[in-house]
């Protein structure tokens, strides 16, 4: 008789749940979080355990390693597709864990991508860079307000960011308190930068983009750390059917439900890859400022709407240009992507 388990992890502990072929409960527990003590239970049914599922939170990786270690078949399950069972009147812990199984046993669990555990710490290592550089990017702009405010005048990106020499100071001198304000805010963008200097440095004596994915790089906007994490973040281009699974894995089309021209409500914005999403929105405004083919799409696009709505265009048109530059092993061709 074939065995199914869900698990549904917290950050302390998990609820173990398992069913036999009909359905039926034999077995419940609320564990610690101890990779030992979950494979004990598990291993008491290994013989006839067909899956474990675990879902996929923000901590899964320690458990999905260890049981996968341990020769369990898991099934990593998308929190994003599951649909909650109805009638209920209540739910908790114990509920979700037999649901796990419960899909697994009916075969119509949605899964997602168990990325192998060996590119997982650089590609951390790579989402800790896009976080620097967000918050690089909020000090930034917070500094040109107050620049602009108090001076009448906007300092350029790339002169707040130089480390040999402060730019800031003279504007704000005149001011203790601005000046304060303004020395703060350079000191902590000066850190920012020299730590994103230091990843991209260890980044790329160490990791190099495989052959499938080094025609990333002739695509306007993408360079080297780009195109690393790009190539990290989306795993074998082949697990996306369609290059539209693709574009909404990114997170780059749009989430609106309309009906006869009337607005309908708002899909899951947030399903999909929050990193993919930020490198084709960087490559989108490196490409605009650069490219020329790029800018003259981009100010097309301007000129019949807003300048938000047409950088998500851009950022929309080299997500699918990547995604056949991975599947079919070309070079980045303009005339097709922005016909």
């Amino acid at each position: 008789m074939k065995l199914y388990s869900g698990i549904d992890l917290h950050s302390t502990n998990s609820y173990l749940a398992i069913i036999d072929e009909n359905g039926k409960r034999i077995f419940k527990e609320t564990l610690p979080n101890e990779i030992a003590t979950i494979t004990e239970r598990l291993s008491l049914y290994s013989g006839t355990l067909d899956g474990v599922v675990v879902e996929s939170t923000y901590n899964w990786y320690w458990l999905v390693d260890g049981l996968m270690a341990a020769g369990f078949a898991v099934h990593l399950a998308n929190p994003a597709a599951i649909q909650k069972y109805s009638g209920l009147k209540h739910a908790d812990d114990k509920h979700d864990a037999f649901w796990l199984a419960e899909m697994l046993r009916l075969n119509i669990l949605p899964t997602g991508y168990i990325y192998p555990k060996d590119d997982r710490p650089i590609r951390d290592l790579l989402r800790k860079r896009s976080h620097l550089v967000s918050l690089r990017s909020s000090l930034i702009i917070s500094l040109q307000n107050i620049i602009t405010r108090n001076c009448g005048t906007k300092m350029k990106t790339n002169d707040i960011k130089r480390l040999r020499e402060n730019r800031v100071y003279p504007l704000l001198a005149d001011n203790e308190d601005l000046a304060l304000a303004g020395q703060v805010s350079k000191d902590s963008i000066d850190f920012l930068t020299r730590q994103i200097r230091a990843i991209e440095t260890f980044i790329e004596k160490k990791v190099e983009l495989r052959d499938t994915y080094k025609n990333l790089e002739t695509v306007p906007g993408i360079g080297k750390v780009l195109g690393l994490t790009i190539m990290l973040e989306t795993g074998p281009v082949e697990r996306f059917e369609k290059v539209g699974n693709y574009a909404s894995y990114c997170r780059v089309v749009s989430s609106r439900w309309t009906s006869n021209g009337k607005s309908k409500g708002k899909g899951n914005k947030k399903n999909g890859n929050k990193y993919l999403s930020w490198a084709f929105s960087e490559a989108a405004e490196l490409a605009r400022r650069y490219d020329d083919k790029v800018r003259a799409y981009y100010n097309r696009k301007l000129r019949k709407t807003n300048f938000m709505v047409a950088h998500a265009a851009l950022a929309h048109k080299l997500a699918r240009a990547a995604y056949y530059i991975m599947k079919d092993q070309v070079v980045f061709m303009p005339e097709k992507t922005f016909t």
